[in-house]
């Protein structure tokens, strides 16, 4: 299944904390790609990275993220949502979108 990630620095993670984390950051992250947990990921300048992930289930995404070094020590928090593509793409360019679930 497909999750984004969504990062929020906690006030805690200052820029000297950010300097002595990211040498450890940058390669966990790094392996999280090369594994193929991290398909793509993007950068918000002075929010954090968001994540599109390939996991089994948001728990296994949230699992995954708690190991990287600013997750593990308190510094950063993830947002972790499921998201799917049309089953049938036509559906969009005709302006059929199905329900989401829980909704209308």
């Amino acid at each position: 299944m497909k999750v984004l990630a969504i990062a929020t620095a906690k006030p805690t993670l200052t820029p000297d904390k950010l300097q002595q984390y990211m040498p450890v950051e940058v390669p966990a992250t790094l392996q999280h790609y090369l594994d193929g947990t991290i398909e793509q990921f993007w950068f918000r300048e002075k929010l954090g990275p968001i994540f599109l992930m390939d996991v089994n289930s948001v728990e296994q995404g949230n699992e995954s993220l708690a190991e990287l070094p600013l997750v593990a020590n308190d510094l950063m928090t993830y947002d972790v949502f499921p998201v799917t593509s049309p089953s049938d793409p036509r559906q969009v360019r005709h302006g059929h979108i199905p329900p989401f679930a829980g909704c209308c």
